[in-house]
């Protein structure tokens, strides 16, 4: 397998060199380019009184001046794609060394009320989204919030599938990213869907042929004013034939002109990235099935859309006042570019959406590809199909550095629920959010960060991050008794795992001894499986009692008179605390 670190040096010294070779190609033309005018120019003033010379010259120096524009333009284009190439490439390397900050953090996909998103730090500065997330596309980075919270426990071996072979498409999947991320889109797809479903047709389908039929009179007048069959002023008056026809739904045009110019950029970054889609060979069948969607016309999905934008484009020219007056006068191309587009979007209106959700599933999965791509080192957990027993070697949390992070082995049963005792400091929380992004990413399919892991698939609910809130009127305490209710009440209707982090820490000691060991009670009767962290050391008792529950402790001790972690998951309960040790060292107390 490539170690991504040599892959992204490689490519940029790669790429570097391209955007060298394509700026000189570029500045050539640019100069060849200003020759060719300066000497249509010269040409022009030289025989201005010989027009047959004069014309020759002008025809050739513009159409060669055009060649060479098309040329630049389609040079500049892989410019930029290869200037956006090193971009990434060069990004990647700043990530992978801990640089990440900088990056969206998508708070705005943060819920409070989520069953686990909130307490691991799904979202947010430092959090695992903002790690992984590398889509180029609103829709598409949408999607990556929502897969991962999606708790979703079915298919899971069809999305490792998936995930491992984008990793193996680096170079493709980067190709994807930086033509994205080319295009600036001003409106959300949703937009776009809505005013493709919503939008009334104004032109009747007999206007089809009339653009044509009207233009071909035009150019008929022309020829009989020439030869002199007809007076010339019948060709001027034909004009406001035009502008009749054409003002008669010139507000609606103008309509969807504003519309479309809106949207216009959309399509023509889908479009491309339905291309690079449709070109691609994929093996696996959840990634041939989203393929296969935008291959069901008998066309490609992304020439259609191309026909689309061309038509888009067409109609923006009427912001032109010599294709405003002269176009709409005597070839009604106002009329006729309309036409096209409503043609357009009467055929595929309800097609877009899919086109669009398969362009957003591959932005969304080219991120969970990259990150398997950028640990090779992190395995796949093997999916039980049954409810074993979740086993895990030398499980660590992806967002700590290798140096620093302990990893710890763990295995819980199903039904088996841990109470975990620890010190201040030793790794409790740590460890909880450890085992909780265990599961979410092996729901999602991703590789997690382990030596091995058997895992039986199941749906994660946690309370760990409980907030007061003053505009609800609500306290701390309401705030979790309500979430530990809400726990109590998904469990009667699905199977899922808990992880508690110190409950009841809005009450005082002795309500929450006992509520506390009469919440854990209750889940481990409803025959639930999961982890609870707490410093109430009562607590332990019940493992005396119940066999589905076991004990587990992180330890601190006092070396040289400075307190020491080695973060390590044990068997038993905690017996060294450090507050009063701390207090004490920091000259509190």
């Amino acid at each position: 397998m490539q170690q991504p670190i040599s892959f992204y040096k490689n490519s940029i010294v790669t790429f570097s060199d391209e955007v060298s070779k394509l700026n000189k190609h570029l500045f050539s033309l640019s100069l060849l380019r200003i020759t060719v005018f300066v000497l249509t120019a010269f040409g022009l003033y030289t025989f201005f009184e010989n027009w047959t010379v004069f014309f020759v010259i002008l025809i050739v120096g513009i159409s060669f001046f055009l060649l060479l524009l098309s040329k630049y333009t389609n040079i500049k284009k892989q410019y930029l794609l290869k200037k956006q190439l090193v971009a990434i490439n060069e990004e990647e390397i700043k990530i992978a060394s801990g640089d990440f900050f900088y990056k969206d953090k998508g708070e705005i996909y943060q819920d409070s009320n989520h069953n686990y998103a909130l307490d691991i730090d799904l979202f947010g500065r430092g959090s695992f989204f903002q790690f992984l997330d590398r889509t180029a596309t609103k829709e598409g980075q949408k999607k990556l919030a929502n897969a991962l919270k999606a708790n979703q426990i079915t298919k899971i071996k069809d999305r490792q599938q998936a995930i491992k072979e984008l990793a193996e498409k680096p170079s493709w999947r980067q190709e994807y990213q930086a033509t994205a991320s080319l295009i600036h889109v001003e409106t959300d797809v949703s937009q776009v869907v809505y005013f493709l479903k919503n939008h009334k047709r104004f032109l009747p389908k007999w206007m089809k042929h009339i653009p044509l039929v009207f233009g071909i009179t035009s150019l008929v007048l022309l020829a009989s004013v020439i030869f002199k069959i007809v007076e010339p002023q019948y060709f001027g008056y034909w004009i406001f034939v035009g502008f009749f026809i054409t003002g008669k739904y010139l507000k609606k045009i103008s309509s969807l002109a504003s519309n479309t110019d809106k949207i216009r950029d959309t399509f023509r970054q889908y479009a491309l990235l339905l291309k690079l889609i449709e070109n691609e060979e994929f093996k696996v069948s959840l990634l041939k099935d989203k393929q296969q969607k935008i291959k069901q016309e008998s066309k490609k999905a992304s020439d259609i859309l191309t026909e689309l934008s061309k038509a888009m484009d067409a109609l923006d020219n009427r912001n032109n006042f010599i294709s405003a007056i002269f176009g709409n006068g005597y070839f009604l191309t106002d009329v006729k570019h309309s036409f096209s587009i409503e043609k357009w979007i009467e055929n595929y209106h309800d097609t877009v959406e899919q086109w669009f959700e398969v362009v957003s599933f591959f932005d969304a999965y080219n991120s969970f590809g990259n990150y398997a791509f950028n640990h090779p080192q992190y395995i796949f957990p093997k999916i039980l199909d049954t409810k074993q027993t979740t086993k895990v070697e030398q499980l660590g949390h992806p967002l700590l550095k290798t140096e620093k992070r302990v990893d710890n082995d763990f295995e819980i049963k199903n039904q088996q629920f841990f109470i975990i005792t620890g010190a201040n400091m030793a790794g409790k929380s740590t460890f909880l959010r450890t085992v909780s992004l265990h599961i979410v990413m092996a729901n999602i399919g991703l590789p997690v960060c382990a030596k091995s892991s058997e895992y039986s698939p199941v749906k994660l609910i946690t309370s760990m991050r409980t907030t007061d809130s003053l505009t609800d009127d609500s306290s701390y305490f309401f705030s979790e008794l309500t979430r530990l209710k809400y726990i109590v009440e998904a469990i009667k209707t699905d199977d899922y795992f808990i992880i508690l982090d110190e409950i009841l820490k809005g009450t005082n000691s002795t309500d929450k001894a006992i509520g506390s060991r009469k919440f854990v009670e209750k889940v481990v009767a409803s025959n639930a499986t999961g982890i609870i962290a707490t410093h109430d050391l009562s607590l332990c008792e019940i493992e005396n009692e119940l066999e589905a529950v076991k004990n587990y402790y992180f330890d601190a001790q006092i070396v040289n008179d400075e307190l020491y972690f080695d973060y390590t998951f044990k068997k038993g309960i905690c017996q060294n605390m450090n507050a009063s040790f701390l207090l004490k060292k920091m000259e509190i107390v």
